[in-house]
C-alpha cells in the first residue's frame, strides 16, 4: 500500500508540474454530501497538497500559532474545549490519501487529544521563554504527514501560575488566517468559559462541514464558468511583466530548495496611528496603503514599472463557510503598475483598483490559472510572481485573557522567495518577512524591513511626493553611508613604482625577484637591466609621461621592459601581440608612443622605425650605464595607458597614475597581506589592468614572482605542474579560470588549499 501510494503521489506531482491538473465539472447550494461520496480536495487544498510534495522533507506548510492565556487556567476544561472543537469541525479530523490515482479527504469519525502540561515555572523568566520557544520550534520544524491525523501538534506550557501558552503547529491544508482568528480562537474562548463553569457548549451545531464545501465546489464551478475570469487574468498578466524583480544580490539564484527563515518586526504605535489617520482621510483601507508601499519598495529596488505581486483572498464567499475551520484561501496575482512615477496618493488609489479587481476575479484556482496561461515552470522560482503580500484580519473582540501570535517560531522553510505577512492588532501592526535563505542574508532582509517602514512613514507624511522621491534609508543609515563609511583616508607611499622597486632592490639585492621557465633574476640583476634599458629609451626620446609601447610575450624580458620604461620617466602602453595589424597600428599611433619594445616573435612590419627588437640577453644594451636615471617624474604623473577592447566602437586609452597604483597596492597589502615564504605568480595578459597588481604587488613587497607563459596558462594540467614545482602559494583567478582548474582536478582544494 505504501509503495502504491508513493507512486500515485509521484504521478500526480508530475501532472502538476506539467500543468495538466485542471478544473473539474461542478450545482448551486452547499448541501450535505452523501454518506458514500468520495470526498475530493478543494482547489485550495489541492494547491497545498501538490506544492507540499515538492519538498516533503521540509515543513513547508507547517504554520506555528501561539495561544497566550493570562489567568488561572483550568487545564481539564481547556482539553475538553479543544476536543469539542475537534468534534465540531471535520476539517481537523481529516487526512489526505491517494485513492485510484486521486488525492481524497478521509475524515476520521472521532478524534481526541491530551494536553499534558509542560511546567517551566521553576526557570528564570528569560530561561523559561527560551525553553518554551525551543520546544515549539522543535515541533514546528518536523514535517506533518498529510496522510495521518491529526495534522497538528499541540503543546501546553505553564510559565507561571497565571501565564500559559498553547503552542500549535498546524498544516495549512486544514486552516487559514480567518479560521484561526475568526473561528478557532473565539470558539475556544467561549467553549472554555462554559466548560470551566460546568455548563454545556453554547455554540450551535454547524450547518455544513468543510468536506461538504469541497464536494460542492467540485460540482458547481465549471471551466466554462471561469472563461470570462480567465480572459481577464490573461489580459492583466500578459505583456511586459518582469520575470525577475527581487534584489537577490546576496546569493546567485539556483533551483528552489524552499529553505527559509523569518524576520519579525513591527510598526510601532505612532506610525500605526498615522497610517490609520491617512486611511480615514483618503477613504482607503490599510491593505491598500500597505500594498502600495510594498510595490513602491520593489519598484525602487528593481527599477521595474509593472511588478506582479501575489496575495490571497479569503475565499469565503458564502454565509455557510464563515464559521468553518478549513483552508479557503486562493492565491491571486496583482499586477502592480508604478509607471509614470506617480505620487504616493495616486499609487494608493491605483492599489485600491488592483485589489478590487483581484477580488472580482478570485474564483480561478491559482494552479488552473498557471495552466491556462501556459506558464513554463522554472525550477528556480514560482510561476507568475516572486514576492507575496498579505494582511491578516484583525482580532475579533473576545475575552482579554486570550491572545494569539504567529511571530514566535521559525520553521526554517518558505514557500516564496519573499513574503511580507502583516498582522493587524488594536495598537500596532505586527510584521514578518519570510525569505529564501538561498537568496537573502538575514542582514539584507533587516535592511529591507527598515527601508519599507521608512518609505511608509515618509509617504503618509507627504503623500504628494513622487515614488522616486520617497526616502528608503533612515537618518541613521544615511549618516553611516555618507559619513562613517565614507571615511576612507589611508596613508600610502606617495612615490613612483620604480622608486619603490629601487628601495626594495637596495634592501634585498640578492633575493629572487622574478622566475620564468626555471630562469630567474635577482633584484640586483633586474634593477641593473632595467636601468640600462631606461638610458637607452631616454636617448630614443622617452621622458616624463611620454608613452612607450611594448608588444611582448609574457616572460622575464617583459618585466625588464616595464621597469625600464618607468625608470625612464615614461608611461608604458601594453599592446597585445595577438591583435590584428590594424588594431596594433591604431594603438601605437593613437597613444603617440615614441618607441615600441618587442621580442622577435611579436615583431610586425607595421611597427616601422619605432620598433626596438629585444634580444634575450639584451646585448644591444651592454654599453649602457647600470646607474639609476634621475628622472623628474612624481606620483601624479602618468604610469600607463591601457586600451579598451573596442567592442562598442573605437578602442579608448585609459590612463593610470603612479599615485593611483600605489594607493591600490597599499589597499591590497592591507587587505591581503603577504606571509613569510610566499611565492606569487603572474599569468594575466598585460593589456588587462589586473596584471599590474600581479606584477608589482609582489615585486614591490619583496615577494618572489613566477611569470607563467601563455601556453602554460591555457593547459590546466601544465599550469598545475608549474604551480606545484615553483611552490606558488598565491594566484589570482577569475571564476571561469577557477572552474576550469576544478573541473580538471576536482580535489584541487584539498591538494592546494591556498588556491
Amino acid at each position: 500500500m505504501g509503495v502504491e501510494y508513493s507512486e500515485a503521489k509521484q504521478r500526480l506531482l508530475e501532472k502538476y508540474l506539467r500543468g495538466e491538473l485542471g478544473v473539474r465539472q461542478r450545482a448551486k447550494t452547499i448541501p450535505r454530501r452523501s454518506p458514500v461520496e468520495r470526498i475530493p480536495l478543494s482547489h485550495a487544498q489541492e494547491q497545498v497538497w501538490l506544492h507540499a510534495q515538492l519538498a516533503p522533507e521540509l515543513p513547508l506548510y507547517n504554520e506555528p500559532v501561539t495561544i497566550h492565556y493570562s489567568g488561572t487556567l483550568n487545564v481539564e476544561a481547556l482539553e475538553r474545549s479543544f476536543n469539542e472543537i475537534l468534534r465540531r469541525h471535520e476539517a481537523w479530523r481529516t487526512a489526505f490519501r491517494v485513492v485510484d490515482g486521486e488525492p481524497v479527504q478521509q475524515v476520521q469519525e472521532s478524534l481526541s487529544i491530551a494536553l499534558p502540561v509542560i511546567d517551566l515555572s521553576a526557570l528564570s523568566r528569560q530561561e523559561r521563554d527560551a525553553a518554551a520557544i525551543e520546544i515549539a520550534t522543535l515541533d514546528a520544524r518536523k514535517p506533518l504527514d498529510l496522510g495521518k491525523v491529526p495534522l497538528f501538534r499541540a503543546r501546553l506550557i505553564r510559565l507561571d501560575d497565571k501565564e500559559y501558552r498553547l503552542y500549535l503547529t498546524l498544516s495549512h491544508i486544514i486552516f487559514d488566517g480567518v479560521a484561526i482568528y475568526r473561528v478557532f480562537l473565539p470558539e475556544l474562548s467561549r467553549i472554555y468559559q462554559a466548560f470551566a463553569a460546568g455548563e454545556p457548549s453554547p455554540l450551535p451545531e454547524l450547518e455544513i462541514q468543510y468536506p461538504d464545501f469541497a464536494c460542492w465546489e467540485r460540482r458547481t464551478v465549471t471551466p466554462e464558468s471561469l472563461a470570462q475570469e480567465i480572459e481577464y487574468c490573461r489580459a492583466q498578466l500578459s505583456g511586459n511583466l518582469p520575470p525577475v524583480y527581487l534584489p537577490t544580490g546576496d546569493r546567485p539564484r539556483g533551483a528552489q530548495t524552499f529553505r527559509g527563515s523569518m524576520y519579525p518586526f513591527r510598526l510601532r504605535l505612532p506610525l500605526t496611528r498615522a497610517l490609520r489617520d491617512f486611511c480615514r482621510r483618503e477613504g482607503v483601507s490599510r491593505f491598500h496603503v500597505l500594498l502600495a508601499t510594498f510595490a513602491a519598495l520593489l519598484q525602487r529596488y528593481s527599477g521595474q514599472e509593472r511588478i506582479p505581486i501575489g496575495t490571497v483572498t479569503a475565499g469565503r464567499n458564502r454565509r455557510e463557510t464563515e464559521q468553518l475551520l478549513g483552508y479557503f484561501l486562493n492565491t491571486v496575482v496583482v499586477p502592480a503598475d508604478i509607471s509614470e512615477n506617480p505620487s504616493f496618493r495616486d499609487l494608493v488609489h491605483r492599489a485600491r483598483g488592483w485589489s478590487l479587481a483581484a477580488l472580482d476575479h478570485d474564483r480561478v484556482p491559482f494552479e488552473y490559472l498557471v495552466r491556462e496561461l501556459k506558464i513554463q515552470r522554472e525550477p528556480s522560482q514560482n510561476p507568475l510572481f516572486q514576492a507575496m503580500f498579505s494582511l491578516e484580519p484583525p482580532m475579533p473582540e473576545i475575552d482579554p485573557s486570550w491572545r494569539l501570535t504567529q511571530m514566535d517560531v521559525d520553521t526554517q522553510a518558505t514557500k516564496y522567495d519573499l513574503y511580507l505577512e502583516l498582522d493587524e492588532r488594536s495598537e500596532e501592526i505586527l510584521a514578518r518577512f519570510h525569505y529564501s535563505t538561498d537568496l537573502f542574508e538575514r542582514e539584507a532582509v533587516g535592511r529591507m524591513a527598515l527601508h519599507w517602514k521608512t518609505l511608509l512613514r515618509a509617504a503618509i507624511e507627504n503623500p504628494e511626493q513622487r515614488v522616486s522621491e520617497l526616502p528608503l534609508m533612515s537618518a541613521r543609515e544615511r549618516r553611516r553611508l555618507i559619513s562613517q563609511w565614507n571615511i576612507t583616508h589611508q596613508t600610502y607611499p606617495e612615490i613612483c613604482i620604480q622608486q619603490m622597486f629601487e628601495m626594495q632592490a637596495q634592501t634585498t639585492p640578492d633575493n629572487v625577484a622574478v622566475t620564468c621557465e626555471r630562469k630567474c633574476y635577482s633584484y640586483r640583476e633586474l634593477n641593473e637591466r632595467a636601468n640600462r634599458l631606461a638610458w637607452f629609451l631616454i636617448k630614443r626620446g622617452a621622458g616624463t609621461a611620454i608613452p612607450v609601447a611594448l608588444c611582448m610575450e609574457r616572460g622575464l624580458n617583459m618585466i625588464v621592459a616595464l621597469l625600464g620604461i618607468l625608470k625612464a620617466g615614461a608611461a608604458f602602453v601594453p599592446v597585445d601581440p595577438t591583435l590584428p595589424d590594424e588594431r596594433l597600428a591604431f594603438i601605437v599611433a593613437d597613444s603617440k608612443a615614441v618607441a615600441l619594445l618587442c621580442d622577435r616573435s611579436s615583431y610586425r612590419p607595421i611597427f616601422g622605425d619605432k620598433a626596438v627588437a629585444v634580444e634575450p640577453e639584451w646585448k644591444f644594451l651592454q654599453h649602457e650605464s647600470i646607474a639609476t636615471p634621475k628622472s623628474p617624474v612624481n606620483a601624479d604623473q602618468l604610469a600607463y595607458i591601457i586600451y579598451t577592447s573596442g567592442s562598442t566602437g573605437e578602442p579608448k586609452g585609459v590612463e593610470g597614475t603612479h599615485r593611483g597604483l600605489m594607493n591600490r597596492f597599499s589597499w591590497m597589502w592591507r587587505s591581503y597581506p603577504f606571509q613569510p615564504g610566499e611565492v606569487c605568480c603572474q599569468k594575466t595578459n598585460l593589456s588587462f589592468v589586473d596584471s599590474i597588481w600581479e606584477i608589482f604587488g609582489p615585486l614591490l613587497a619583496g615577494v618572489p614572482n613566477v611569470i607563467i607563459p601563455q601556453e602554460t596558462v591555457r593547459d590546466p594540467e601544465l599550469l598545475l605542474q608549474v604551480l606545484g614545482r615553483e611552490r606558488v602559494t598565491r594566484i589570482v583567478l577569475v571564476p571561469s579560470q577557477l572552474r576550469a582548474l576544478l573541473d580538471h582536478a576536482p580535489n584541487l582544494q584539498q591538494r592546494v588549499p591556498q588556491l
